[in-house]
């Protein structure tokens, strides 16, 4: 008994108490790692404008993840192997040499459950409420343990740099527009966020990388006015088109002169003929060119959200494109943006408009040619690359390298494409079938 009690003395009750203090603080470490890793800035943003001081500091910490992290896994590192040394040395002198194999696996169990898995998994179910409650603690370790943290960081950029590796401590923030980006997909195949508003979401963040001339209506579709016509053909024109703006030419379709709005129409052509006497007279003296607007004109590769932001600041709704060399490209509206964030938009002149996307009952796909790729992927959940042409058509005569002529079939991307119409050069109508 002389031998047990000796070595049950006052000493390795002290040390068994460092262990476990040691191993409270790893498991301190290990669950704050994960907390301030995982948890969303934007939810601590929130908390923190509510007045929380802990999702504050947790917010400033977090500024700089690489020292964060750093500070941390030298504390967790510094913990764990003064326990194992200390577990080492105790179990040496209570059981001899076979202690180091026992000290092994027992700490091995006791860092695993209660240091690493435990913590962290409450860390990562409350990862918010818990980084705030870690925050000032964890925000006088990484300033204690700066210095220390910042010459490694020196030596490990050293050491990546002999290798080729740069660091960009910066990078998660390029990174905010992806990580969303695939949340929203990952929530929609998992059921959690529906179709309509991941695709909102989706053509809201990508307007910054589509360009107006993904978008306009090309010049072969839109509807001019030509300023020699009739007074009275242009008034009827005006009243038998569905569109309240329309782009006034001179002599050539290329020479846009002005852009006639509907209501300037009818105001200036009531002015005429009220009062006068002489009401059908006066509008064949009518000149157009007096109450068009001056065209608007813009680049085929300015942005959609700059193209946004233009509108809005010059408080109108249409524009004409041209290309580098000043030739008449299309037009794009505002309206054309905002499809692309909330779907097609129809008014009370075209509800019963057809849509370029039809499923037949033999599970084919009949498909306006003039569509755009990017519009058939998010009516159909499709991928089909949109990098070398915009619209369906353009994309068929890019893979055929020809201009397919009526019945015609291709296959290619995992899909088959059969033409069913064509107006001279243009492919105006297909059949798609996905070939899997």
């Amino acid at each position: 008994m002389e031998p047990t009690q000796t070595v049950l003395d006052g000493a390795f009750w002290i040390t068994s108490a460092a262990i476990l203090l040691l191993l409270l603080l790893s498991g301190f470490f290990s669950g704050s790692e994960t907390a301030l890793t995982a948890a969303s800035r934007g939810k601590l943003r929130t908390q923190a404008d509510k007045g929380n001081r802990g999702a504050q500091r947790a917010l400033t910490i977090t500024e700089d993840n690489e020292r964060l992290i750093g500070s941390v896994l030298l504390g967790n590192n510094l913990v764990n192997i003064l326990a194992a040394s200390l577990a080492t040395a105790l179990f040496t002198r209570v059981f001899g040499e076979s202690g180091v194999a026992l000290a092994t696996l027992v700490m091995t169990l006791l860092v695993l459950i209660f240091a690493e898995v435990l913590p962290k998994t409450y860390a990562i179910t409350n990862a918010e409420r818990a980084a705030a409650l870690v925050s000032p603690i964890i925000q006088v370790v990484v300033l204690v343990f700066s210095p220390m943290v910042s010459a490694v960081r020196l030596l490990v950029r050293g050491i990546l740099s002999l290798f080729g590796v740069q660091t960009d401590p910066d990078s998660h923030i390029l990174a905010v527009r992806e990580e969303i980006a695939g949340a929203l997909h990952l929530g929609h195949s998992e059921g959690v966020v529906e179709k309509e508003d991941r695709d909102r979401i989706l053509g809201a963040l990508d307007l910054s990388d589509r360009t107006v001339e993904e978008i306009m209506l090309h010049r072969s579709g839109i509807e001019m006015i030509d300023a020699d016509t009739p007074p009275r053909d242009i008034l009827n024109q005006c009243l038998e088109s569905r569109h309240t703006r329309l782009p006034v030419f001179k002599e050539d379709p290329e020479n846009i002169i002005g852009v006639i709005h509907a209501k300037d129409l009818l105001r200036a052509m009531y002015k005429l003929v009220d009062g006068t006497g002489e009401e059908i007279s006066a509008i064949d003296n009518f000149d157009i060119t007096s109450v068009a607007m001056k065209p608007y004109f813009v680049p085929d590769t300015t942005s959609l959200d700059d193209q946004m932001r233009n509108f809005l600041r010059r408080r109108t709704h249409f524009a004409l494109v041209v290309d580098e060399y000043g030739s008449l490209e299309g037009l794009i509206t505002l309206e054309d943006i905002l499809e692309e964030i909330v779907g097609e938009i129809t008014d009370e002149f075209d509800p019963d408009a057809e849509h370029p996307v039809r499923r037949t009952e033999d599970g084919n796909y009949v498909v306006d040619g003039a569509m755009t790729i990017r519009d058939l992927n998010r009516a159909t959940d499709w991928n089909l690359p949109d990098e070398e042409a915009n619209t369906v058509a353009g994309l068929v005569i890019h893979e055929a390298q020809i201009i397919p002529s009526v019945g015609q079939v291709f296959s290619f991307h995992g899909f088959r494409f059969e033409v069913l119409e064509r107006k001279d050069n243009r492919i105006t109508r297909l059949r798609i079938r996905p070939l899997a």
